[in-house]
């Protein structure tokens, strides 16, 4: 039984001197897999003094796959992908961050740029976002997306859908559908994320647009910004949100109090929303959605400003507003993630997998009863900021990276 503190190699990085894409080999398969045994993957010291709300919410154990696996990179074409969806012939549409989409095979072969897209604002964190493709696409070829749109002075986030043309070349008819006012004058924190629901809606993320100005709004349910909004494909408030005829209330608000979410994905076995958003320094957070509920921002936090004051009154609980299931810090930069369901590597089913940014890794959350019982860090030797994970129709999870690169990962 390896100890605690032991280091564990679990992903080598090769090195290609033929051309060759670079692999990255899986773990032995004789090592220990078990939270218990074995320290967490995050060594480096917490830039605050907070304390978890209760064991388990930070720094929890490192679990390791036994399964071999490898990644290979199958494209280094791309350019700043942001979103990923599968086509259900099992090629990738992706959104590109200076507005276009491309479509990529399993093989990596990609696409002409896809044109036919309203003007995104593409500075700093704009651009084009998250994709999603109609339950129905087969048959109507419909897309919807996320991307940051020039309003006024300002910016704001906006959702657009459109129809793939047959020669796969352009969007036909694209039309904004629903903005999350207020705009403000500022590149950062978009949100960005879409999801279509069981029920046929669309779960969209928005971000608090980062000033000390706009943060408060987070907490307002009379402004789009900090939520996670719940809408028709026709941009209208869904039936049966939470605040639906509430004075005050935006009817779309399907939860609240968010910073910056990036990761959206449906839990496969309890059927939940989850989450994940950036924090300041420290902070990062991965959530549980309930429909109605205020997940504190920025009242509470378990990160500190970037200049290493406080945040507000340095609260990390308070009475109605929601602890997240875990966080980070140091952060991680969470992006886009997805939870395992394929059955390449049977060892990760149900697993949730979250694109790291800062963290320059894949993070593996092994998850039971709604609390992370495990943390892996898959490809970090890679140096490459993940932006968005999807569970191909093959059952390997391919990734996107900023610098261009997608991942195929999936068992040797």
């Amino acid at each position: 039984m390896f100890k605690l503190g032991l280091t564990i190699g679990f992903a080598i990085a090769v090195a290609c001197s033929d051309g060759s894409q670079p692999k990255v080999e899986g773990a032995n398969p004789d090592a220990v897999n078990g939270s218990d045994t074995l320290s967490p993957v995050e060594t480096q010291k917490p830039n605050s003094t907070y304390k978890p709300a209760f064991k388990g919410q930070t720094r929890i154990g490192r679990v390791i796959t036994k399964t071999p696996y490898e990644g290979v990179v199958i494209t280094s074409d791309l350019k700043n992908p942001w979103g990923i969806a599968v086509m259900p012939d099992g090629r990738f549409l992706i959104t590109q961050k200076g507005g276009t989409m491309r479509i990529v095979t399993t093989e990596g072969k990609a696409g002409n740029p896809i044109t036919g897209i309203p003007e995104v604002n593409s500075r700093g964190q704009g651009g084009l976002l998250g994709i999603t493709l109609d339950p129905s696409f087969a048959k109507n070829r419909m897309v919807y997306w996320v991307f940051s749109e020039n309003a006024g002075n300002g910016t704001q986030t906006s959702v657009a859908k459109g129809k793939l043309a047959n020669d796969e070349q352009k969007i036909e008819n694209a039309t904004v559908i629903y903005r999350a006012t207020p705009s403000h004058n500022s590149n950062l924190h978009y949100g960005g994320r879409i999801l279509f629901d069981k029920s046929g809606n669309l779960v969209v993320s928005t971000g608090e647009r980062s000033d000390l100005e706009t943060r408060p709004q987070a907490q307002w349910l009379n402004s789009g910004l900090g939520k996670i909004v719940r809408i028709t494909t026709n941009g209208q408030p869904a039936s049966g949100n939470p605040f639906a005829g509430k004075k005050d209330a935006r009817p779309e608000i399907y939860s609240y109090g968010h910073r910056n979410v990036q990761g959206l994905a449906w839990n496969p076995v309890t059927g939940d929303l989850w989450e994940n958003e950036f924090g300041p320094r420290g902070g990062d957070e991965v959530n549980r959605i309930v429909p109605g509920k205020n997940y504190g921002w920025p009242t509470i936090t378990y990160g500190i400003e970037y200049s290493g004051e406080k945040v507000g009154e340095a609260k990390t609980q308070q009475a109605g507003l929601e602890q997240p299931v875990y966080y980070w810090d140091p952060v991680v930069s969470p992006s886009g993630m997805t939870f395992y369901t394929g059955n390449n590597m049977p060892e990760w089913k149900n697993n949730l997998f979250i694109g790291a940014l800062s963290g320059n890794h894949i993070v593996r959350l092994v998850i039971k009863d709604n609390k992370v019982v495990g943390e892996e860090r898959i490809l970090d030797k890679e140096g490459q900021r993940f932006r968005d994970v999807t569970v191909g129709k093959d059952g390997a999870l391919y990734a996107v990276t900023d610098a261009g690169r997608m991942y195929r990962i999936r068992k040797k």
